[in-house]
């Protein structure tokens, strides 16, 4: 019996390269592949789904379970699976079973299991029983273009298996070969980018001019009542200890926090202001802004103690620190269902590093590609289009990488002690990466001390917390 018509056609008409191996008629897919003698590691199946918003297809590697409620919790959906019966009346030309994985020939979003991605070849049903399809890799991941690519499945024997060399499958390598200025083009060209709000801007011109004074910062922050409110918080807060009467946001750049630092903490909190993602999860504004705060604050607080012939600034450390998490923003900004699946599956693996968890999920599309970049790399993409300082933008693209060598350095091992020791303490989106000794003994900073400090900040760092609450609002 041939394959199913409307497959056929699909695959002639997409120019698809796939290999029939014809075999004696199956009850099952699994005895199919027993029948064709075909690699079952190299197989995949698909899990028809159903909800109020109509059909999709789960394309899975054959062995696993399809986890069906990581999918709705991360997309917002309330799929339920449909049974072989119900799932026939979507493939109307496929034997019962034998639904094919290309299901966009049937008109059926696809959400792809990514571990599928790197196969040399995926044997799928062809809509017969006695057909199986042999895809060669370069084939398949052209059918799955346009599909949702995330690690959705489980693996029932609990192990993942290898492949031909070896290794675990893995997810779609990093671009590596792309420069920082290619990636800018690249995202410029295919999507929206926020543009720096026009009061980030004003301050950010303000602490270019070697002329400009408090009451001309003051009266930018005043016309945004939001941003003014937060300032007056932070200078009223336990980090400075300040009992007297703040009656406006001059008097708190005036008297408490001085032009450097309330430019840079303005700005940073106006630039916020360009995104749009959800406040809950570990990856919320209300924990990003928490993360983003106590590492500003620690980062200058460390600077001041470092060795000072490394000749840190404190300024710059501040607003490195504040700004070095961006990426998250942005790409909660421009791939909200990715995001959502990166928020659901930080909260389930608080074990692995952000970089692991990037790598499972990879998006619609185009998006996949910047997606798998990681959001340091996308931050610092930002930051650049935005002229912020050389030194933030290098922090923000290199603050996991260990052991970096090159421009800015310093500022980069300021920034990764200051996530390194938060983390410890439960703070940030991510373990500990670093090695917190070794940095601080590459900046000259006392074990003792350093600790002492941390201590003493996150004490006074509680008072932020409304603040934060009212930004994460």
């Amino acid at each position: 019996m041939p394959i199913a018509s409307r497959l056929n056609q699909f695959i002639n008409h997409k120019g698809l390269i796939c290999q029939q191996i014809h075999h004696a008629r199956s009850l099952s897919f699994a005895q199919a592949l027993e029948q064709a003698q075909a690699i079952p590691e190299m197989s995949a199946v698909t899990v028809t789904l159903l909800d109020e918003e109509g059909p999709a297809v789960a394309v899975i590697p054959f062995g696993t379970k399809l986890d069906i409620e990581l999918i709705n919790d991360s997309l917002g959906r309330s799929f339920q699976i449909l049974s072989d019966e119900n799932s026939r009346k979507l493939f109307k030309d496929c034997e019962t079973g034998m639904y094919p994985i290309l299901a966009t020939a049937y008109g059926l979003p696809i959400i792809l299991d990514t571990s599928l991605l790197e196969l040399e070849f995926v044997f799928s049903a062809s809509g017969c029983s006695s057909t199986l399809l042999k895809i060669p890799g370069p084939s398949f991941r052209m059918a799955m273009n346009g599909a949702i690519k995330a690690k959705v499945s489980i693996w029932l024997a609990g192990e993942e298996p290898k492949s031909g060399s070896g290794q675990k499958v893995s997810n779609l390598p990093h671009n590596a070969g792309l420069t920082l200025d290619g990636i800018a083009k690249k995202l410029s060209r295919l999507y929206k980018l926020p543009p720096m709000p026009e009061t980030a801007i004003r301050i950010m011109h303000l602490t270019s001019d070697p002329d400009a004074d408090v009451f001309q910062l003051a009266e930018v922050i005043e016309r945004d009542p939001s941003l003014a409110s937060q300032v007056m918080r932070y200078a009223r807060s336990a980090l400075f200890s300040y009992r007297g009467e703040l009656t406006c946001v001059k008097d708190a750049v005036n008297i408490v926090l001085g032009f450097d630092r309330v430019s840079q903490l303005s700005m940073g909190l106006a630039a916020g202001k360009a995104f749009n993602i959800p406040a809950a999860g570990p990856l919320g504004l209300k924990s990003f802004w928490q993360h983003s705060l106590y590492s500003a604050v620690l980062a200058q607080a460390l600077a001041l103690l470092a060795d000072p012939d490394i000749e840190l600034n404190e300024r710059d450390a501040y607003l490195a620190g504040l700004l070095h998490n961006f990426g998250i923003l942005l790409v909660g900004h421009l791939f909200p269902p990715e995001f959502q699946m990166l928020n659901k599956l930080r909260e389930a693996e608080p074990e692995l590093s952000m970089a692991e968890i990037e790598q499972q999920v990879f998006g619609m599309g185009g998006a996949q590609e910047f997606i798998a970049l990681g959001h340091a790399s996308i931050g610092a993409v930002l930051l650049k289009l935005w002229g912020m300082p050389e030194s933030s933008i290098t922090v923000a693209g290199m603050h996991q990488k260990k052991d970096y060598q090159g421009k800015h350095q310093k500022y980069v091992e300021l920034v990764q002690l200051a996530n390194a020791l938060l983390a410890a303490k439960g703070i940030g989106d991510e373990p500990a990466l670093h090695d917190c000794e070794k940095l601080m003994q590459g900046l000259g900073i006392q074990e003792e001390q350093g600790m002492a400090l941390l201590d003493s900040l996150l004490e006074q760092c509680q008072s932020l917390d409304e603040m934060i609450r009212q930004m994460a609002a």
